[in-house]
């Protein structure tokens, strides 16, 4: 019997694929478009045109320490510091061409900006729709402050959904005009029932470290999220999602810990993005204190369920599903749920400079939760992709007090 290759392997040489791909399909004729991170890529692969993420791009960027240098001609051509990192890796890499590393972005056909993460992404790609003189598609997503005006809990209202249909709508007629072909619909009904298998088998996935003791580390999550952000509407993808899934319960039902050295001590959330070039360095010190990380508000933003393969369905996901389009009440009982259902022991809340939207809110969620359930938790600061802002004396010095805190805990329960 042949042996099965591992999910993690599988997921490595997927993510260096993306921008061979992207080359091969350029060189092709193909059309390229550079989208925000959670935007309706099935429209695109509808469409047969090649989807690639800046934001993930430059996540990659700042894991392989090559995004200081792209950060800083950004900051040379006049943009702030205090610029979401992703825009100014994005525009530094614009300045310079290309990296020196397989991963490069092929210029774009057109960029496709949808406003459900923040405001800063609206001015990024209005930049770069001028600089390279290249169609904008855009979708605007209304702010989602609802409680119980439609038939959804805490979703998004009808007239909203409407609103977000007809912009789809408007989004395929520009195409059609671009690409000169008429719209699939047929092959767009496929491309989401892959898309809804994909988001469910990664919420399955990353629903596993609800077991004690977890089978995987979390920080799995930030390493898998890049395919679900690039492939969730393709075969590969779901599959790589279910495979990786399957892995993780055949450990479960072995009781295996995250570690083959280490059993798994405490269990924690880290709210926020990861600081990508420190990712190595962040989580071998979390390991060293027998600290699993067991679950992130980040990776869940990408659980899109459309539940049905309609551009309603896709519009309340897309309205519904991020914390950065949603009301605080909704943060905060999203991560008090997660306290309950993995049994967390602490809370890291990253101070991410670039994503303010994601980070006002932690100081007062934190206020909260300590209120209520006394869990014990550190903030500190940082950055996604900026290596100058980040401090490891400091993320040390503060993971240290939440580590005392935790063992004192669990000694009062014993």
């Amino acid at each position: 019997m042949e042996e099965r290759i591992p999910a993690k392997k599988i997921m490595n040489k997927m993510l260096a694929n993306v921008y061979v791909r992207a080359a091969e399909a350029k060189k092709a004729g193909k059309l390229i478009c550079w989208a925000t991170g959670v935007a309706p890529q099935e429209i695109m692969t509808t469409m047969d045109i090649v989807t690639l993420y800046p934001e993930n791009f430059g996540a990659a960027m700042g894991a392989k320490h090559i995004s200081g240098g792209l950060i800083e001609k950004a900051e040379a051509q006049g943009y702030a510091i205090d610029t979401c990192s992703y825009a100014r890796n994005n525009f530094g890499y614009l300045e310079v061409g290309t990296v020196d590393d397989p991963a490069n972005l092929p210029l774009p056909d057109m960029v496709l900006c949808i406003s459900n993460t923040c405001n800063t992404v609206i001015k990024w790609y209005e930049n770069l729709g001028k600089q390279l003189n290249i169609p904008v598609l855009f979708i605007d997503t209304p702010y989602n402050y609802c409680n119980g005006q439609s038939k959804y809990a805490d979703g998004a209202t009808e007239h909203q959904v409407e609103f977000m249909v007809e912009q789809f709508k408007h989004m395929i007629a520009q195409l059609e005009e671009i690409t000169g072909r008429a719209f699939d619909w047929d092959r767009f009904t496929e491309v989401m029932k892959i898309s809804i298998e994909s988001g469910r088998w990664w919420l399955k996935g990353v629903e596993v470290t609800k077991h004690n003791p977890a089978p995987i580390s979390g920080f799995d999550f930030f390493n898998f999220m890049g395919i679900m952000v690039c492939d969730r509407g393709t075969v590969e993808g779901r599959d790589l999602f279910k495979q990786w899934y399957e892995e993780s319960m055949e450990a479960v039902a072995k009781g295996t810990g995250p570690w083959k050295d280490q059993e798994e001590k405490y269990r924690i959330m880290w709210d926020g993005i990861a600081c990508w070039p420190q990712l190595s360095m962040t989580g071998k010190l979390l390991k060293k204190h027998g600290i699993n990380l067991v679950c992130s508000s980040y990776p869940m933003l990408w659980s899109l369920d459309y539940k049905e393969p309609t551009l309603e369905a896709m519009a309340r996901a897309y309205s519904e599903n991020l914390v950065p389009n949603r009301e605080i009440d909704f943060d905060y009982n999203a991560t008090l749920q997660m306290i309950k259902d993995y049994d967390l022991d602490g809370i890291i809340h990253h101070s991410n400079r670039s994503c303010k939207p994601m980070d006002f809110k932690q100081y007062e969620i934190r206020r909260r939760l300590t209120e209520e359930t006394g869990i014990p938790s550190i903030i500190f600061d940082g950055d996604q992709t900026d290596p100058r802002v980040f401090s490891e004396a400091q993320f040390e010095t503060r993971l240290q007090a939440l580590v005392e805190i935790m063992e004192k805990n669990k000694a009062g329960r014993k």
